[in-house]
Protein backbone atom coordinates (compact mmCIF):
# COMPACT_ATOMS: atom_id res chain seq x y z
CA UNK A 1 0.00 0.00 0.00
CA UNK A 2 2.93 2.37 0.77
CA UNK A 3 4.46 2.29 -2.50
CA UNK A 4 1.00 3.09 -4.51
CA UNK A 5 1.07 6.50 -2.20
CA UNK A 6 4.13 6.96 -2.72
CA UNK A 7 3.39 7.30 -6.82
CA UNK A 8 0.72 9.35 -6.48
CA UNK A 9 2.91 12.78 -5.94
CA UNK A 10 4.98 11.60 -8.62
CA UNK A 11 1.62 10.97 -11.00
CA UNK A 12 -0.09 14.28 -9.84
CA UNK A 13 3.70 16.15 -10.78
CA UNK A 14 3.51 14.74 -14.21
CA UNK A 15 -0.26 15.50 -14.88
CA UNK A 16 0.66 18.77 -13.49
CA UNK A 17 3.32 19.04 -15.73
CA UNK A 18 1.31 18.17 -18.68
CA UNK A 19 -1.54 21.15 -17.86
CA UNK A 20 1.09 23.50 -17.87
CA UNK A 21 1.88 24.24 -14.29
CA UNK A 22 5.83 22.61 -14.32
CA UNK A 23 8.29 24.96 -12.67
CA UNK A 24 9.42 28.06 -14.95
CA UNK A 25 12.94 26.89 -15.41
CA UNK A 26 13.50 26.06 -19.40
CA UNK A 27 15.70 23.33 -20.67
CA UNK A 28 19.47 25.21 -21.22
CA UNK A 29 19.41 25.59 -25.13
CA UNK A 30 22.69 23.99 -26.31
CA UNK A 31 25.35 26.43 -27.75
CA UNK A 32 25.55 26.80 -31.50
CA UNK A 33 28.77 24.65 -33.20
CA UNK A 34 31.82 26.86 -33.41
CA UNK A 35 33.40 26.93 -37.03
CA UNK A 36 37.13 26.84 -36.98
CA UNK A 37 37.33 30.94 -37.35
CA UNK A 38 35.45 30.93 -33.57
CA UNK A 39 32.40 32.23 -35.29
CA UNK A 40 28.87 30.20 -34.91
CA UNK A 41 28.73 27.91 -37.69
CA UNK A 42 26.41 28.80 -40.47
CA UNK A 43 22.93 26.69 -39.96
CA UNK A 44 22.14 23.84 -42.41
CA UNK A 45 19.33 25.52 -44.95
CA UNK A 46 15.83 24.37 -44.45
CA UNK A 47 14.63 22.70 -47.63
CA UNK A 48 12.59 25.03 -49.45
CA UNK A 49 11.25 25.23 -53.15
CA UNK A 50 13.69 25.95 -55.83
CA UNK A 51 13.87 29.87 -56.51
CA UNK A 52 12.44 29.01 -59.99
CA UNK A 53 9.36 27.22 -58.89
CA UNK A 54 6.38 29.13 -56.72
CA UNK A 55 3.57 26.83 -56.40
CA UNK A 56 1.61 29.88 -56.21
CA UNK A 57 2.46 31.21 -59.43
CA UNK A 58 -0.71 29.79 -62.19
CA UNK A 59 2.38 29.88 -64.62
CA UNK A 60 4.26 27.57 -63.01
CA UNK A 61 1.13 24.91 -63.23
CA UNK A 62 1.01 25.90 -66.91
CA UNK A 63 4.76 25.13 -67.57
CA UNK A 64 4.68 21.89 -65.24
CA UNK A 65 1.10 20.84 -66.88
CA UNK A 66 3.44 21.05 -70.41
CA UNK A 67 6.09 18.84 -69.28
CA UNK A 68 3.06 16.16 -68.51
CA UNK A 69 1.54 16.46 -72.18
CA UNK A 70 -1.06 18.91 -71.31
CA UNK A 71 -1.67 22.22 -72.35
CA UNK A 72 -3.22 24.85 -69.79
CA UNK A 73 -3.55 28.74 -70.57
CA UNK A 74 -5.76 31.41 -68.51
CA UNK A 75 -9.14 31.57 -69.29
CA UNK A 76 -10.18 34.85 -67.47
CA UNK A 77 -9.49 36.31 -64.27
CA UNK A 78 -11.86 37.66 -61.70
CA UNK A 79 -11.39 39.41 -58.79
CA UNK A 80 -8.65 37.77 -56.77
CA UNK A 81 -9.19 34.36 -58.67
CA UNK A 82 -7.45 33.15 -62.21
CA UNK A 83 -9.49 30.62 -64.33
CA UNK A 84 -6.90 28.34 -66.30
CA UNK A 85 -8.55 25.93 -68.78
CA UNK A 86 -6.67 22.94 -69.08
CA UNK A 87 -6.47 20.10 -71.74
CA UNK A 88 -4.53 16.97 -71.84
CA UNK A 89 -4.74 13.90 -74.44
CA UNK A 90 -7.02 12.48 -72.15
CA UNK A 91 -8.81 15.07 -70.03
CA UNK A 92 -9.98 18.22 -70.07
CA UNK A 93 -10.85 19.97 -67.06
CA UNK A 94 -10.28 23.83 -64.88
CA UNK A 95 -8.25 25.17 -62.73
CA UNK A 96 -9.15 28.17 -60.33
CA UNK A 97 -6.22 29.96 -58.33
CA UNK A 98 -7.89 31.92 -55.34
CA UNK A 99 -6.62 34.36 -53.04
CA UNK A 100 -4.33 36.17 -55.71
CA UNK A 101 -2.63 39.37 -55.72
CA UNK A 102 -3.81 42.05 -58.34
CA UNK A 103 -1.23 40.59 -60.85
CA UNK A 104 -2.51 37.18 -60.36
CA UNK A 105 0.59 35.15 -58.39
CA UNK A 106 1.42 34.78 -54.96
CA UNK A 107 -2.01 32.49 -54.93
CA UNK A 108 -3.57 31.13 -51.52
CA UNK A 109 -5.21 27.88 -52.67
CA UNK A 110 -5.75 25.99 -55.96
CA UNK A 111 -9.35 24.13 -57.00
CA UNK A 112 -9.45 21.50 -59.69
CA UNK A 113 -12.46 20.61 -61.21
CA UNK A 114 -13.48 18.05 -63.95
CA UNK A 115 -17.60 17.78 -65.40
CA UNK A 116 -18.68 14.43 -65.87
CA UNK A 117 -21.44 13.18 -68.24
CA UNK A 118 -25.32 14.35 -68.02
CA UNK A 119 -27.30 12.18 -65.56
CA UNK A 120 -25.54 8.79 -64.15
CA UNK A 121 -25.62 8.92 -60.66
CA UNK A 122 -28.17 10.65 -58.09
CA UNK A 123 -27.78 13.16 -55.34
CA UNK A 124 -27.65 10.35 -52.53
CA UNK A 125 -24.62 8.61 -54.46
CA UNK A 126 -23.03 11.93 -55.06
CA UNK A 127 -23.54 12.51 -50.99
CA UNK A 128 -22.47 8.63 -50.62
CA UNK A 129 -19.29 9.45 -52.43
CA UNK A 130 -18.08 12.12 -50.65
CA UNK A 131 -18.62 10.37 -47.43
CA UNK A 132 -16.21 7.89 -48.60
CA UNK A 133 -13.40 10.23 -50.05
CA UNK A 134 -10.82 11.97 -48.10
CA UNK A 135 -9.59 14.36 -50.95
CA UNK A 136 -12.14 14.54 -53.72
CA UNK A 137 -15.49 16.05 -53.75
CA UNK A 138 -18.57 15.36 -56.29
CA UNK A 139 -21.53 17.95 -56.79
CA UNK A 140 -24.26 18.04 -59.63
CA UNK A 141 -24.32 21.60 -61.31
CA UNK A 142 -27.65 23.24 -62.20
CA UNK A 143 -27.66 21.60 -65.20
CA UNK A 144 -27.80 17.90 -63.66
CA UNK A 145 -23.95 17.54 -64.71
CA UNK A 146 -21.78 15.88 -62.02
CA UNK A 147 -18.35 17.37 -61.52
CA UNK A 148 -15.47 16.25 -58.79
CA UNK A 149 -13.39 18.44 -57.39
CA UNK A 150 -10.17 18.66 -55.44
CA UNK A 151 -8.66 21.80 -53.72
CA UNK A 152 -5.57 22.78 -51.60
CA UNK A 153 -4.05 25.21 -49.34
CA UNK A 154 -1.10 26.63 -51.25
CA UNK A 155 2.39 27.73 -49.03
CA UNK A 156 4.90 30.10 -49.79
CA UNK A 157 7.45 26.87 -50.19
CA UNK A 158 5.67 25.30 -52.53
CA UNK A 159 7.28 24.20 -55.83
CA UNK A 160 7.32 21.67 -58.03
CA UNK A 161 7.47 18.80 -55.36
CA UNK A 162 4.12 20.00 -53.72
CA UNK A 163 2.73 20.80 -56.93
CA UNK A 164 2.76 17.58 -58.55
CA UNK A 165 1.87 15.95 -55.29
CA UNK A 166 -1.15 18.04 -55.42
CA UNK A 167 -1.59 17.00 -59.10
CA UNK A 168 -1.05 13.04 -58.41
CA UNK A 169 -4.05 13.55 -55.77
CA UNK A 170 -6.27 15.06 -58.40
CA UNK A 171 -5.64 12.50 -60.68
CA UNK A 172 -6.42 10.39 -58.58
CA UNK A 173 -9.63 11.90 -57.77
CA UNK A 174 -10.72 11.85 -61.66
CA UNK A 175 -9.75 7.90 -61.98
CA UNK A 176 -12.15 7.27 -58.68
CA UNK A 177 -14.70 9.73 -60.84
CA UNK A 178 -14.32 7.88 -63.52
CA UNK A 179 -14.61 4.66 -61.92
CA UNK A 180 -18.06 6.37 -59.87
CA UNK A 181 -19.52 7.08 -63.16
CA UNK A 182 -19.34 3.92 -64.36
CA UNK A 183 -20.76 1.94 -62.21
CA UNK A 184 -22.15 4.27 -58.47
CA UNK A 185 -23.80 1.38 -56.85
CA UNK A 186 -20.94 -1.07 -57.50
CA UNK A 187 -18.10 1.84 -56.82
CA UNK A 188 -19.68 2.57 -53.52
CA UNK A 189 -20.41 -1.02 -52.56
CA UNK A 190 -16.62 -1.44 -52.79
CA UNK A 191 -15.50 1.67 -50.80
CA UNK A 192 -17.40 1.30 -47.77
Amino acid sequence: MTRKLALVPLALAVALGCMGAAPQSTPAKSAPAKSAAGKPAAKAAAPSRSAEVDARDPATLIALLATLSAEASVARREGDAVFLTVTSPTEIFSAQYAGCTPEGGDCQAVLFDRQGAEGAPTLAQLNAFNQTSVMCRLYQDKGGRPHVQYSALLLPDDGRVELMMHLNAWRGCIGDFNGFLKDPAGFLAGAA
